[in-house]
This record gives C-alpha cells, sequence and structure tokens, in this order.
C-alpha cells in the first residue's frame, strides 16, 4: 500500500543544515540577489544538486500559511498580565484569534491553547512565535496544527 506524504512542523534547530541551506537558496532567488540556482547554491555553501533534491520538500512556515488556521499550545505562569501579553504580541502580527482557552493553573502554570486566522496581513509567524517565546513567564510554545 502506497504511503501518502506525511507533513511535520519542525523547529529549525532540528533540520540539518543542507535543508536550512536550501530554504535560503530559494529566499535569494525570490529576492533577486541570485540569478541562477547554482548561483544561490554556491552562496548558501551547497550543491545545485542538493537544491534540487530538497526544494519541493521544505519552504517557510510563513510562506504556506496565509489565509490558513494556526492552532497554538503553550505554557506560561499564573501571572497576571501575562495573557495580555500574549494577545499583544499575537494582534501586533494581525493574526485574527479564532478560539483561546486557558486551563486552571496547577503548581503555577497554566496551559493556553489558541487557534488564529492567519490574514494575508499578518506578519511572519515564525517571528510571532519567537517573541512569544521570549516573553517572561513562558515555558514553552508549540505550533500544534495547520489547517
Amino acid at each position: 500500500m502506497e504511503e501518502k506524504n506525511k507533513y511535520y512542523v519542525v523547529n529549525s534547530k532540528a533540520l540539518p543544515d543542507v535543508l536550512l541551506k536550501v530554504v535560503e537558496a530559494k529566499r535569494l532567488l525570490e529576492a533577486g540577489r541570485a540569478a541562477t540556482v547554482q548561483e544561490a547554491a554556491d552562496q548558501v555553501g551547497i550543491s545545485r544538486s542538493s537544491f534540487y533534491k530538497y526544494q519541493e520538500d521544505i519552504f517557510l512556515y510563513h510562506n504556506n500559511s496565509k489565509g490558513k488556521t494556526v492552532t497554538i499550545v503553550m505554557q506560561m505562569d499564573d501571572e497576571p498580565g501575562l495573557l495580555a501579553e500574549v494577545l499583544q504580541v499575537i494582534a501586533k502580527y494581525h493574526a485574527n484569534i479564532l478560539t483561546i482557552h486557558q486551563s486552571i493553573p496547577v503548581k503555577g502554570i497554566a496551559t493556553l491553547t489558541l487557534s488564529a486566522d492567519i490574514l494575508p496581513s499578518t506578519g511572519d509567524i515564525n517571528m510571532m512565535i519567537v517573541e512569544i517565546e521570549g516573553l517572561v513567564g513562558i515555558h514553552y510554545v508549540k505550533i500544534l496544527a495547520r489547517e
């Protein structure tokens, strides 16, 4: 039986360098900073064959997420105002919150799950996640799903 393609959202820290370099080469080509695949590959330090091997299999998450719904889960301290800070970051990136649920805190830690609509005006989702992760009192942030 033939298995269908499976897709995963993976933190860049878990990816081999060659895949990150393919993404960078694709950015150079899209931005016009490289005229050919060979030129882009040379600039990032990979072979042209590596570029072609992986080009269709890796992309920046936010490039394909416009008009989609993302579901994010995070653990956070039960501190007054922290949820408001998270919501301010999401508003700053112009994502539209569809659902939000915060669990009752256990030992001072709450789990927050939210779904957001990623609009054409939404900024870089990766940067939004990084900014939320950087808030004092946030333990971790994970993207659970993308529809």
